[in-house]
């Protein structure tokens, strides 16, 4: 029986590994595309390894100090000894040609790896009942596979620091002109107020938008999905657990052209609100705006998606609407750790995708048993993991909701009116930064919301 070896070039990884020994200059852009675990020689791994420490932590890079690494790690006799680096190094004329090696060694460790996967995959399809579960990690591992071809997830605290400092060099520079509102640093919402406050969503973060019903989640989420997409040409997407893609396609429709919803649903529109509609509908169709639908959504589920779609629209943002009606597949956990699981698992993918994800979430009864029902962070429904797992949370409050509910026992929507009215924005955590409330106003005949004037923190 013939015995496959893996696919691998010794004669690629000993010439990465000599025109690092020439010429050093060439390492920045090594490093960026390789880990030792790219090299398939046990030698090559530990002397790439090496070469890794010592760029991490600044240290010159060449025969003297690799040997010196290795000598005190007990791994230089592994390697060959010193007369072995000699060897690479002498055994490439020039380093002219180094973009190429790095492309063999990484394209055959890519190889080694989707040989390592299928084997997984194989083995656990014939050791479960679980397809839901072999399918997403199935998916896991190659998209584990695709994403991480140039990343590393351990670096050097120097480096990390360096990257900080410039990051604060930039954000001095532009110093003052936040407060003024014309610069944010994340991804714009829409409502200056309120990017003053946060100074945009970014990437990796967690953001709730937590209130009771009929107090506006869907409507702030979609204003801001709208002004992401039509204004700033953001990538979006969009997981509406609670409306179908034709319900969420029209508020969006009537949120932009600033027509009646009730009109749009009962087909009343004169002349120039089609003409508006037309012209909405023309902007909406170009946007990049992904909507998914899906009303049993799992974690998992949402998961395999997310990744397609970011893969596919490049997105920067997804909105989940709402947390409380995702579920746990064939899990029997009591509903709290249900939750804790979903939240934590949000954001997981906003860290493992490296975007926004903003969740809405429903917040518990106790709010209406108080005198003052402005909503705080132990009302977030069923679980505290939410709270925890939160990079922002965001509470909405519309003090003529309830005026309008006391004064006429009507529901919510109705009650409210026709005219555009304040709401109360409520920032109750933001990790990194202040708190305050940021004053909008709601117009509920377009279900949308713009700035007002007041801002408070």
């Amino acid at each position: 029986m013939d015995v496959k070896i893996p696919p691998h070039s010794e004669e690629a990884e000993e010439a990465v590994l000599g025109s690092i020994l020439i010429d050093p200059d060439v390492l920045p852009d090594i490093v960026e595309t390789l880990r030792s675990a790219d090299f398939y020689s046990r030698r090559n791994q530990l002397i790439f390894s090496a070469v890794e420490k010592l760029f991490d932590s600044g240290d010159p890079v060449d025969i003297v100090s690799i040997t010196e690494k290795l000598r005190s790690s007990m791994k230089l006799e592994d390697v060959g000894g010193e007369v072995e680096l000699t060897r690479l190094a002498d055994a490439v004329p020039t380093s002219a040609n180094v973009s190429y090696y790095v492309k063999v060694v990484r394209e055959r460790s890519i190889l080694r790896q989707l040989i390592t996967a299928g084997s997984q995959i194989v083995e656990s399809s014939y050791r479960t009942d679980d397809i839901d579960g072999v399918l997403d990690n199935a998916e896991r591992l190659i998209f584990q596979i695709t994403e991480s071809q140039a990343t590393k997830t351990y670096r050097h605290l120097g480096g990390i620091m360096h990257d900080v400092f410039e990051n604060i060099e930039k954000m001095k520079d532009v110093a003052g002109t936040i407060s003024s509102g014309g610069f944010v640093t994340g991804i714009p919402t829409g409502l200056k107020d309120l990017d003053k406050l946060t100074t945009g969503f970014h990437p990796s973060d967690l953001v709730i938008v937590a209130a009771r019903p009929s107090m506006g989640k869907t409507a702030l989420a979609l204003s801001m999905a709208k002004h992401m997409a039509l204004e700033k040409d953001i990538p979006v997407g969009i997981f509406c657990l609670e409306m179908t893609k034709e319900q969420l396609a029209q508020r969006l429709l009537c949120a932009t052209a600033k027509v009646d919803l009730h009109k749009i649903r009962t087909g009343y529109i004169n002349a120039n609100e089609w003409r508006l509609l037309t012209a909405a509908a023309d902007r909406l169709c170009r946007a990049n705006i992904v909507v998914d639908d899906e009303p049993s959504l799992d974690p998992r589920s949402l998961r395999a998606k997310a990744r397609r779609i970011k893969k596919e629209f490049k997105t920067e943002i997804l909105f989940v609407d709402y947390l409380q009606l995702m579920h746990l597949k064939g899990r029997q956990d009591n509903r709290q750790q249900e939750i804790s699981e979903i939240s934590r698992s949000l954001k997981l993918l906003a860290r493992e995708l490296n975007v926004t994800v903003v969740a809405l979430s429903q917040l518990s009864r106790a709010v209406e048993q108080r005198d003052n029902k402005r909503p705080r962070l132990s009302d977030l429904r069923e679980s505290g993991a939410i709270e925890q797992d939160a990079d922002l949370v965001m509470f909405l409050y519309r003090e003529k909701y309830y005026e309008d509910k006391e004064s006429k026992d009507e529901d919510a929507e109705k009650a409210s009116g026709d005219k555009p009215h304040e709401t109360e924005i409520n920032i109750g955590k933001q990790r990194n930064g202040p708190v305050g409330t940021v004053k909008v106003m709601f117009d509920p005949l377009t279900t949308s919301f713009s700035e007002a004037t007041k801002y408070e923190v």
